[in-house]
Formats: C-alpha cells, structure tokens, sequence
C-alpha cells in the first residue's frame, strides 16, 4: 500500500514543479500526472517523482527563511572566453546563461571569469580575482592543470566549493565533475577510425592548443584513441603532431611539413574543437581521399562536415555541461542536495546526414 501523501499545493508552488521534474529526469507533464493522480505514468516513474517530492517538503521553509534574509549567493564560472579560433566555449556560456536565469529569482548571481586559452597567465588572473571575491562557488573548465590544481587548493582552503566540466582533474575535491569519460571518448574515436582506415595508410592524431603537454583532456583522449587498435590487436602506424603555436599559418604549415613527411596519410584524429583548421587545410591543398574525426558541433565544424571534409564529429553536450554545472552549486549550496561526484555526458556521433537534428 501507498502512504505517500500528497504535498500541499503551497509546497509545490515554492519548490516548484521544474525543480521536481529535474531532480526526476522526467518531463513537466509527468510530474502534473503524479500531482493530480493522472494515468498515463509508469509506477516507477511516479515512485520516483513521489519520493523527490517528498524529500523536498522540508524546504519550502529553508527557501522562504532565506529569501527573507536578503541573502545573495554568488557563482563565479571560470572558462575560457569564445575567441577567434573557436566558438567552442559559446556553448557552455549558453548553459550557464540558461541556470542563472531560471535562478535569478532565489538571489543567485554569476559572475564571469573569462581567460584565453592560449595565455596561461589569463587563467591565474581570473582565478585570483575570483578568491579575492566573496564567492560561494565556482565552476570551473581546468583547462591548465597545474594552475587548476593550485587554484582548487586555495579554493579548499576557503572552504569554495567548486565543479569541473569539460574535463577533470581526479586527485582534487571537487564538488562534482560534469563532463565527458575522456578516455572512451578517444576510444569510441579510435573505432571510428577503424572504419575509416580499413587497413591502409597512416593515421595521423593532431592536438591543437597551447601547453598541449599541461592539457589533460588531449592526453586522455589519445590514450584512448591507441588503447582501441592494441585491444583489437589491430597493426596500425599512429603519426602525433602536438602544434603549440594556434594561429591558422601556423597550423598550415605543420601540417604542411607533416604531409610531405607522410603522404600516405589516409585519416586523421583530431583532439579538441579545432578540427576544422585541418579540414580548412586539406580543402586549401586539394588533398582527397582523407577521413577526419574530430570534435564539438560548432559552426565552423558543421560547415566541413557537410562539404564532407570532416566525416565524424564527437559531440559531448557541452551546454548541457555549463548548465548543470550551475544547478550542481545550486542543489548543493541552497537545497542541501546530494550531487553525483561524477556526472558524464553522452558521446553523440555526429555526420552530415544527421547534424541538423542535434542540439548541444
């Protein structure tokens, strides 16, 4: 028997039903069945949607306490800033856009602390204005590891909670990391490239990005991308190119010198979001015949993909990314909720026949 009550309608109003369909992974219009005791709901759908409700009746009273106070929280995101190299990071900015505009009305503000991703020092910049700031959280994108890592200590030392997305750093107390599984990514990568090989020529894995050595991401990615071909016993010869400097001439001329080295380079393996400087390159030298796997669905990407210079772009939800990595400071530092440590992304696989129909 059932001895779940239902909340008042006062409860509902204050935590309100999108926080309970959140929290339920379920749409606004199954939690109105659960409230009206509709049909049309699974039992264990409505188990769940009951049990979260239920969790939630203490906190009307925490909200409505708080609210009364005045008190403001203030998040601070600590990402790169679009530049124009990529317009990758436009995405979780969306994302972050999106959280702070369905919290703004329970005294919640962002601040934004962008830094280039090709200047290590912008990072420690942004960082040590956010710890000379009365911050009560941080999401953060640890694009540079070792400056993350002293940065998330100072953080600990404040007591700031904070979360990673994009990419993780295990050895740190992070509230939560909200992102893709880096390795399987690569993986997943590695079978792509199988398909495309089909056992001739060379494949080639470019990183593009300052301190490639610093970038934990790239690394993971690679050694997931060789541990695919080892696990399938597959004999393959594997080409690396880490290009440092990120201007699209010097991008050009690496690969220039990498193709005359090697010209039977018939797919290539891209690391992060500048995929389309190599697929600008292989259209500005007449080079055919070259599949090309990279990542994230932004807007140059899209346009190689459907001239059919780029054949497979991983895509990993990266608004998604920036919008749960807000709500994560949320649930945890106003509704006391429990947060997954980590929290992956889907690994979307995305082609020209498909790509209109994806959303980030």
């Amino acid at each position: 028997m059932n001895h779940f009550s239902e909340p008042s309608n006062e409860n509902i109003s204050t935590v309100g039903v999108k926080e309970i369909a959140r929290l339920a992974n379920v749409s606004l219009a199954t939690v109105d069945r659960v409230l009206h005791n509709r049909t049309g709901v699974s039992e264990a759908t409505r188990n769940k949607v009951q049990k979260i409700i239920q969790r939630l009746n203490y906190r009307p009273n925490i909200m409505a306490r708080r609210l009364a106070s005045g008190k403001v929280y203030r998040f601070a995101a600590l990402i790169p800033s679009v530049s124009q190299e990529t317009d990758f990071w436009q995405a979780p900015l969306s994302g972050i856009n999106r959280a702070e505009s369905e919290l703004g009305q329970y005294g919640i503000k962002i601040e934004r602390f962008l830094f280039d991703m090709n200047d290590r020092q912008s990072f420690v910049t942004q960082g040590e204005l956010i710890l000379d700031s009365e911050i009560d959280g941080v999401l953060l994108a640890p694009s540079f590891i070792e400056e993350s890592i002293q940065f998330t200590n100072a953080c600990d030392s404040l007591g700031i909670p904070y979360v990673f997305i994009d990419s993780d750093i295990p050895t740190q107390k992070s509230l939560s990391y909200i992102g893709p599984q880096l390795f399987k990514s690569g993986y997943l990568a590695g079978s792509l490239a199988r398909l495309c090989q089909a056992g001739r020529g060379k494949i080639l894995v470019v990183s593009i990005a300052k301190g490639i050595d610093h970038q934990h991401y790239a690394v993971r990615k690679e050694e997931g991308f060789r541990r695919y071909f080892e696990d399938q016993n597959l004999p393959v010869n594997i080409i690396d190119e880490n290009i440092e400097e990120t201007s699209h001439a010097a991008v050009e001329e690496r690969l220039r010198q990498t193709f005359t080295r090697h010209p039977d380079i018939t797919t290539i393996f891209v690391t992060n979001s500048r995929v389309f400087f190599v697929a600008r390159f292989l259209e500005k030298q007449n080079i055919n015949g070259v599949h090309v796997i990279g990542y994230d669905y932004i807007r140059e990407n899209i346009d190689y993909l459907t001239k059919g210079r780029i054949s497979f772009l991983i895509c990993q939800k990266p608004e998604e990314q920036g919008y749960r990595g807000i709500m994560a400071l949320y649930h945890h530092l106003i509704l006391k909720i429990p947060i997954p440590n980590i929290e992956y992304m889907p690994i979307d696989i995305i082609t020209k026949e498909n790509y209109e129909f994806y959303r980030n």
